[in-house]
């Protein structure tokens, strides 16, 4: 295990033990055994991460003398999803399980469904990691969609995680290309919590920062190393991955130490079901990757807008009032997603004295801002070259987007989540609408990118018009 990792143990109240290395799939019991005594143990795991280490957590779990009961082994196909069903199919046959703890195998959707599971029957569990592919394994708290909207549910992380690096490394390239993308998004997340920080909205935590910003840049720095099975950028990636769910655990109040607006792309389409109808499914990380590169390429355009000059008086008069910015959000949204948007969206709602307060912090916070933020960004068409390397998602029309529905995003996925980033600075700046238009403009970053033909920028749309002033 890597000093950051040791490190970064010490000052977390969840996970005790993370076993990272060569060949450490043969301690999954003895760390088991100390950790949980004499309980029993349930594997948990799907057709596939069973195939992987399923046999062989069993025989060290019976190595160190633990008793198990019969495994709970979802179906490889179609792919477990990360939704409140499956979070009470485990909670419920673990319930009849007197004292059972859990070993689940798997990355991100086996880790989160038995992590909430658990924690619903105030149980602990550990999770044998499968694949470098998301940061969720040391995080607190689960993603999970429930009742048609996805958020990120209350509940303690493993007690002890076992990352077997060749496991993980051999697991297939779309993994690894989805564990780049997921963990790259903390280059714009950084930069969003920067801008939460100055306007006096989020603080930053320096020790959580740099549990997840310290080792960020060695994780993504071999991306060609990544796609030829190199196993030193692996260790990387996957150190990466650990620190910055640590990071998560930490922090506590919420994912905003590895979650931007970046995130806010994916769980969006993750919400309007987005490539599940695939197989395998879309994954988490390729829709985070191309959110990445979305934001990243607004960040390149705001950071050349000087908000120094900012008319305080004429965006305050264009605020809409809590009655018009809830219709709007009510234009936007149907169904299961309606209603919790709604209430995203009012949660961060500024009255019009309360914005003329924070814009002219912008204002004055602007220089700093910007050299902060231009310190901690990376060219869109850098991570764009990053993702295409490892075989992730780097254009929208590869995951069956429309140009129409990808530019309808950057307006929407705004009103999601109450957390602010940089589409709430230029919501309330009033300049989202010219910032995001440019983008798709013929020398702007989408306007270059070839696309197929269906939508002509400009055209005006039910609920959303595409050169806002406030939307």
């Amino acid at each position: 295990m890597s000093e950051l990792i040791d490190k970064a143990l010490a000052d977390c109240g969840d996970t005790d033990v993370v076993v990272m290395g060569r060949n450490v799939l043969e301690e999954t019991g003895r760390v088991f055994k100390e950790l949980f005594g004499d309980a029993k143990a349930i594997i948990i795991a799907d057709e596939n991460t069973w195939a992987v280490a399923g046999e062989q957590t069993k025989a060290s779990l019976k190595g160190a003398g633990v008793e198990t009961v019969e495994p709970m082994i979802f179906p490889g196909r179609p792919a477990v999803y990360a939704c409140y069903e499956n979070v009470e199919k485990i909670r419920d046959h673990m319930r009849d399980l007197d004292g059972v703890i859990a070993c689940s195998i798997g990355s991100g959707t086996l880790n989160d469904i038995t992590k909430r599971a658990s924690d619903e029957l105030g149980r602990r569990y550990m999770n044998v990691c499968t694949a470098a592919s998301m940061d969720g394994y040391a995080a607190f708290g689960a993603s999970i969609t429930e009742n048609g909207f996805k958020h990120t549910m209350s509940c303690r992380a493993p007690q002890a995680l076992i990352a077997d690096l060749p496991t993980m490394a051999g697991a297939p390239q779309r993994c690894t290309a989805t564990g780049l993308g997921d963990l790259i998004e903390k280059v714009p997340a950084g930069a969003d919590w920067i801008v939460a920080d100055e306007l006096g909205i989020e603080p930053i935590d320096d020790e959580v920062w740099d549990l997840v910003q310290g080792p960020l840049t060695s994780a993504i720095s071999d991306p060609e190393g990544l796609a030829n099975g190199k196993p030193e950028a692996f260790d990387g990636l996957i150190e990466g991955l650990v620190m910055s769910g640590l990071a998560m655990q930490k922090y506590r109040i919420s994912s905003r130490p590895a979650s931007g607006a970046g995130h806010q792309f994916s769980h969006l389409w993750e919400m309007e079901h987005l490539g599940m109808d695939q197989d395998p499914p879309l994954t988490h990380g390729f829709k985070v990757g191309l959110g990445t590169i979305s934001v990243l390429a607004l960040w390149e355009r705001t950071l050349n807008h000087d908000f120094t000059a900012l008319d305080v008086d004429a965006a305050v008069a264009k605020w809409p009032s809590a009655k018009e910015m809830e219709a709007k959000v009510r234009a936007n949204f149907t169904g299961d997603m309606l209603e919790p948007a709604v209430r995203q969206t009012m949660d961060k709602y500024l009255d019009a004295d309360a914005l003329r307060e924070r814009l002219e912090l912008v204002k004055s916070t602007w220089p700093t801002i910007r050299e902060r933020c231009r310190s901690q960004v990376m060219p869109a068409a850098k991570v764009e070259e990053i993702i295409k390397t490892v075989g992730g998602i780097y254009h929208p029309a590869q995951i069956g987007l429309t140009r129409e529905r990808f530019h309808d995003t950057y307006y929407r996925c705004q009103m999601i989540r109450s957390r602010y980033t940089l589409l709430d600075l230029l919501v309330e700046t009033g300049t989202i609408g010219d910032l995001v238009e440019s983008l798709f403009e013929p020398d702007g970053f989408w306007g270059r990118r070839p696309w197929p033909q269906d939508w002509v920028p400009g055209r005006r749309r039910v609920g959303l018009t595409t050169r806002p002033s406030t939307t």
